[in-house]
């Protein structure tokens, strides 16, 4: 037994940049699970700063002085999040108090009516105690949830502070990532070994992932929520702005996203069009967006993207998201790429074979 795990220690770890490739990554996922909320403000700035990256080389290629390319890329930033703060924010929490002051009992009233109506049609199967008990808590859910998105206010102080100085630190940090970004890699990269081709292989390939799948998911969220918002504004859909924003938020979680989102927008086209020719062609028109995402923007955006089967995505999503809550459920493919290329390019050390050295007869020995 011993032997056997000899053999399997030196042919997969012999190798000291195997050694400390595994060090750097426990000590990732260390800080990741340990103080991942802590440092929510960094990792939006680095997430942030890889998206702006690319207007910036984009620019710079275009022989616009780096300093300049960089000044203008971060102004575009800061309109963009002003925008978003003060215009598709309240647009989009205006529509979710309205749909639950509005849709809500309604929802409610034909749902307990429909349940009054199960006990009488199969009385052998739902009993009228059921019924009552599944409507209790069924309203009671319903009202708790409306309640506490309503009466966001005084109480919620402490976290709008919190959020606050989060807007506050990201742009800053987001600002000195793109500044400073070589400097800053500089003096990551001082602290490995001199002589690294596997861990160099490993990061170069995984910044190409990483990049590529950002900034494709960020683009893939801002077409398909905007296509879908004025799609819904063409069809007369009443909460288009909330429900195009969970249509490219849904993005983030390949498969189960466009799942779950499906709900809310056939809740939304029933209670506003009932069983019509209105609510097929919402229904239609939303998945000829879910099937133009997945079959053309999808391939055009992550075209340089490691393929990685639909299981191992699933697994991917389940495993960070436990791991690290949203950051692992956005990351879950790029971490599931690193994997892949970790496994993909390990150093071995090749274990000789005693048994296929020759026997010297005279002696009997090897």
């Amino acid at each position: 037994m011993f032997q056997i795990f000899s053999d399997w220690y030196r042919e997969y770890f012999s190798n000291k940049e195997a050694v400390v490739l595994i060090l750097l990554l426990t000590a990732g996922l260390t800080v990741v699970v340990t103080m991942g909320s802590v440092l929510a403000p960094v990792l939006t700035a680095v997430v942030l700063a890889y998206l702006l990256q690319g207007l910036v080389n984009y620019m710079v290629k275009r022989r616009v002085p780096r300093m300049l390319a960089l000044i203008i890329t971060y102004m575009l930033f800061l309109t963009s999040q002003i925008a978003f703060l003060f215009v598709l924010v309240p647009l989009t929490w205006g529509q979710l108090v309205r749909f639950l002051n509005e849709q809500v009992p309604r929802i409610l009233t034909e749902a307990n009516a429909f349940l009054n109506m199960l006990p009488q049609r199969y009385p052998d199967l739902v009993s009228e105690q059921w019924v009552k008990e599944i409507s209790a808590m069924t309203t009671s859910t319903l009202k708790n949830v409306g309640e506490s998105v309503v009466t966001f206010s005084l109480s919620n102080i402490p976290n709008l502070m919190g959020l606050l100085i989060f807007l506050v630190l990201v742009p800053l940090l987001v600002f000195f990532f793109l500044k400073d970004k070589d400097r800053l890699i500089a003096s990551i990269v001082d602290l490995l070994p001199t002589d690294r081709p596997f861990i160099t292989r490993v990061m170069t390939e995984m910044d190409t992932q990483i990049s590529n799948y950002v900034r494709g998911k960020a683009m893939e969220i801002i077409i398909t929520g905007g296509v879908t918002y004025i799609a819904f504004v063409i069809l007369g859909v009443n909460y288009a702005a909330l429900l195009g924003l969970l249509v490219g938020l849904s993005v983030v979680v390949p498969y189960i996203g466009a799942t779950v989102v499906t709900v809310p927008v056939a809740v939304a086209a029933y209670f506003q069009f009932g069983w019509g020719p209105e609510f097929m062609w919402v229904m239609v028109v939303y998945g000829v967006i879910q099937a133009l995402d997945g079959n053309v923007l999808v391939p055009v955006l992550f075209s340089e993207a490691v393929n990685l089967h639909p299981v191992s995505i699933i697994t991917a999503v389940l495993v960070f998201g436990g791991f690290w809550g949203l950051w692992g459920v956005f990351f879950a493919i790029p971490l599931a790429t690193l994997v892949k290329a970790v496994f993909s390019s390990w150093p071995r050390e090749p274990v000789p074979d005693l048994s296929s050295k020759p026997v010297n007869q005279e002696s009997g020995v090897l």
